[in-house]
């Protein structure tokens, strides 16, 4: 392996460091070399475990099969995942029942709910319940919260386990937020087996299913398929629908901060 070879990988490395993330073309230009060279060089990477590859670039490497504690995942992609939650509060709507899940971006959400009268929340998300409850006694929004039961999780501030799934099977959702730890073309999964099993049964009984996501999930696959792409009705990402993902035949609508809105098929 040439020098210049391994200084590129240290280059790529510090600026990893440095940033959230990184971009192929940014980088590029950065040190000199085609793209292709560093989509290379961020492929060999990826199989040494230095980095996670995400669409246009890359972040840092996080074991697949270990999830990262709730409050560390907090700060990763934070601006991204505000930006989703924002975003996402708009489709909240006065008189809604809506369901919302244990991850960091669906935290978001909840703390941006603002303005609304009569809605209900129902979450396994002790992090969530808390800003929830706060904004209702701040009357920054009229409803109620339900805090589903369970075995708590400490490391993911989540309840889950089977009261958690026997209470559910009594609510209708007008709509369901979920997060994941992965999203392909194709499937949706997520890390954690008991939480996975939550947000596949409410997918079955909500009108309406988002999916808030920021780029780093995309082209990662975890531990435990939640459900197909289009068994969702939205995609709520900081970055807009990978080219290549375009072909899929089934509908869903894909929403980013960024623009450019679009539909599979």
């Amino acid at each position: 392996m040439s020098m210049f070879l391994n200084e590129r990988h240290r280059l790529i490395l510090d600026e990893l460091e440095k940033e959230e993330r990184i971009y192929v073309a940014r980088v590029a230009k950065k040190i000199g070399v085609t793209p292709e060279t560093i989509r290379k060089d961020l492929d060999f990477l990826e199989h040494e475990k230095k980095l996670n590859r995400i669409h246009g670039g890359a972040v840092k490497y996080v074991p697949p099969a270990q999830e990262p504690m709730f409050r560390q995942k907090m700060n990763v992609q934070l601006e991204a995942k505000k930006r989703i939650g924002k975003l996402a509060a708009q489709f909240v709507k006065s008189g809604d029942t809506i369901m919302l899940d244990v991850g960091t971006t669906t935290f978001q959400l909840a703390n941006s709910l603002t303005g609304l009268q009569r809605i209900t929340i129902v979450t396994n998300s002790i992090s969530a319940a808390e800003v929830i409850n706060k904004r209702l006694e701040s009357k920054m929004f009229d409803g109620k919260l339900i805090v589903l039961g369970g075995i708590s999780n400490p490391e993911q501030k989540s309840v889950s386990g089977t009261l958690t799934r026997q209470m559910l099977k009594n609510f209708q959702f007008d709509k369901v937020f979920l997060s994941c730890g992965g999203l392909t073309p194709l499937d949706v999964s997520d890390y954690d087996l008991e939480e996975s099993i939550i947000s596949e049964a409410v997918i079955k009984q909500a009108k309406q299913k988002f999916l808030l996501v920021d780029s780093s999930k995309l082209g990662h696959l975890s531990f435990y398929r939640i459900c197909h792409l289009n068994d969702l009705d939205y995609v709520i990402c900081d970055e807009p629908m990978p080219e290549k993902w375009k072909k899929a035949k089934e509908s869903l609508k894909w929403i980013s901060p960024k623009g450019g809105d679009s539909h599979y098929g």
